[in-house]
């Protein structure tokens, strides 16, 4: 995470969707939710991206991804 931001890098190229389509499985499998739950809400052809995650709250979605984040870290 960085300046309340996190960054996540993504081997899909920015072709026809594959990449948010990634960056969905990414995260949905980060969170242990079902990648529909994950829906782009702007930045769809931009780096930068704004998600909704639709069964958790915040709380739990950054306590999810700080815990993917150290294990990831130290792993």
């Amino acid at each position: 995470m960085d300046d309340g931001t996190w960054k996540i890098r993504l081997h899909a190229p920015p072709v026809e969707g594959k990449a948010n389509r990634e960056l969905r499985k990414f995260l949905a499998a980060t969170l242990g939710i079902r990648p529909r739950a994950v829906t782009l809400t702007a930045g769809e052809s931009s780096r930068t991206k704004v998600v909704a995650i639709l069964v958790l709250s915040l709380r739990q979605v950054l306590d999810r991804l700080r815990t993917a984040s150290e294990t990831q870290t130290r792993g």
